[in-house]
């Protein structure tokens, strides 16, 4: 990310080109460093670093945003004409808040100099390392390690300073044996935290286990999500837990809020401030971001709120809110779904006759409101009798409804943060659930 000094810099030549009401300056960018390896080989190492500034400008309640990546005198003097000019043809807003005022922050540390160090050499050591452990098995590795540090900045003109710097690092693997294949991911601010060898092992041994698959009728089973396929299924969700969205009726919480939906060992919450989770303690328009219950004890406790929202509500915001001008409103972006003590091992040691999933994908939504969801297993899918996995099956095709589901929740993990295919790592449990209704064995 660029230095503090040059985002206010920057945010002051802006600010000698604007006539405008009110200018807010919103500063994002980074580098990113990226090794992918296929067929047990490493085909591709890219790197860049860019950064994008945008403009947000008000004029009589009318408000537009224009965005540049160049930073000389000319493309800045530009791009605040151009925020301008668009402001100025669009029609009033008489919703339209001013900008907030300068906030205080709690202060979070994302940053690792460790990731930020970390060479092309370093991450093939990590690639060629996990490649070994697929050799060694018999299968075909493919994947990525990636690595970042960057930031953003939101600056405006009645005072606000809001800064936040971070790094990332991601490995997934998928691991190939000739009909079966394992998977594996992790990420986090600090790259001592991923192990390529454990997670190269970890594809390994699903792949093994989950070798000449075999048929499972298509039924309703006794089921246990691992953690990333539990991800990818409630991630669906939490775009609902929105104030616009009730609002406007497109959220399955219209006329919800308060109601016990989901069985009573559900808890969630929003939390930037978990020592797992990412991103800023501000929001889109620099707004401090509250904890906020979600769901208590299965109730929908609570929603999230952009200011405009919670005006329009007679609430307070929650700091959920994403840059303006946009038509989303808020949601929560820092999930935390509390969990239990039960390992997946003693989920499967319990089940007379289930199915345990590793992960699923293309997820797609049947039915907004109850919330049904349409997608397959992939990646290790395994038939679970007397306590024991007894073998691979061919993975299913499944629709099922996310109030159900969470309605007959009989165990979970500890939560971990997880990574997956459709939604941004969370915190979650494992969970073991008494149905799930699986509709027809795929092809593949």
């Amino acid at each position: 990310m660029l230095p503090k000094e040059r985002c206010q810099e920057l945010f002051s030549q802006i600010l000698k080109h604007s006539e405008a009401d009110e200018t807010e300056v919103l500063i994002a960018g980074g580098a990113s460093e990226l090794t992918r390896f296929a067929n047990n080989t490493i085909h591709q190492n890219v790197a860049e670093e860019g950064y994008r500034l945008s403009v947000r400008t008000v004029f009589d309640g009318k408000t537009a945003r224009a965005t540049t990546n160049k930073f000389d005198a000319e493309s800045l003097k530009r791009v605040v004409a151009e925020s301008s000019s668009l402001a100025r043809q669009q029609p009033r807003d008489p919703d339209l808040l001013p900008m907030p005022d300068r906030e205080s922050y709690r202060a979070v540390n994302r940053y690792s100099e460790t990731t930020a160090a970390v060479t092309p050499e370093d991450r093939a050591r990590g690639v060629v390392s996990a490649i070994k452990i697929a050799e060694k098995n018999g299968q075909t590795a493919a994947g990525t390690f990636s690595t970042t540090r960057g930031g953003q900045a939101l600056l405006n003109s009645r005072g606000l300073c809001a800064f936040y710097h971070e790094t990332h690092a991601e490995f997934s693997i998928t691991t190939m044996a000739p009909n079966s294949s394992g998977w594996a991911k992790k990420d986090s601010a600090d790259v001592r935290d991923i192990s390529p060898e454990r997670l190269a092992a970890r594809a390994a041994e699903i792949a093994a286990r989950s070798q000449d698959p075999k048929d499972l009728e298509p039924g309703k089973y006794v089921t246990i999500l691992e953690p990333a396929a539990v991800l990818d299924l409630v991630g669906f969700m939490f775009f609902d837990f929105s104030g616009q969205a009730v609002r406007d009726k497109r959220s399955f919480l219209t006329d919800r809020v308060g109601e016990k939906l989901f069985g009573s060992n559900i808890d969630i919450r929003d939390d930037v401030y978990h020592p797992l989770q990412s991103g800023p303690p501000f929001d889109g328009e620099g707004v401090r971001r509250k904890q906020v219950t979600l769901v208590e004890h299965g109730v929908v406790k609570s929603l999230t709120y952009a200011r405009k929202t919670a005006k329009a509500m007679g609430t307070e915001p929650t700091g959920h809110g994403f840059p303006l001008p946009n038509e989303w409103g808020e949601a929560p972006m820092n999930i935390v779904f509390e969990g239990g003590k039960t390992s997946v091992n003693d989920m499967i040691s319990s089940t007379d006759r289930g199915v345990l999933v590793t992960r699923v994908w293309y997820i797609r939504e049947v039915d907004p409101y109850r919330k049904i969801l349409t997608g397959m297993t992939r990646d290790g899918t395994f038939y679970v009798e007397n306590g024991k996995v007894k073998h691979g099956i061919r993975n299913f095709r499944f629709n099922e409804s996310l109030i159900d589901m969470l309605n007959c929740v009989e165990s979970m993990g500890e939560p971990e943060r997880a990574s997956g295919e459709e939604s941004a790592p969370m915190i979650v449990p494992a969970l073991k659930l008494s149905s799930f209704n699986f509709t027809e064995v795929t092809k593949f």
